[in-house]
């Protein structure tokens, strides 16, 4: 007998993102950083990094900057992984490719 479990959120996609971003300005104000300053650090641009932190909205690589400064990026990368292979702490046995469309 196999059980599919599918999860689902209750928290929409723009939620997410806003939600997103307001932790990662918290973290950006916890290291004192100014907007400018993390700007400069990121080589991400000031308006970008103003329209991410108002309405969540940025690139995936300008976002992926602005984590390896304010030096979150690992904790996304485990964040990532399936649940299973945190619970279990699995390295092997990946699946190469999806099967379900």
């Amino acid at each position: 007998l196999y059980i599919i479990i599918t999860m689902v959120s209750l928290i929409t996609s723009v939620k997410a993102q806003k939600k997103i971003a307001q932790n990662m300005r918290a973290l950006r104000l916890q290291k004192g950083l100014t907007q400018v300053g993390l700007s400069e650090r990121s080589g991400v641009s000031v308006s970008s990094l103003r329209k991410f932190e108002q309405k969540g909205v940025l690139s995936l690589e300008s976002f992926f900057k602005l984590a390896m400064v304010l030096g979150c990026m690992e904790k996304l990368i485990q964040a990532t992984k399936p649940l299973h292979d945190v619970l279990n702490n699995k390295e092997d046995k990946k699946p190469k490719r999806g099967w379900r469309k």
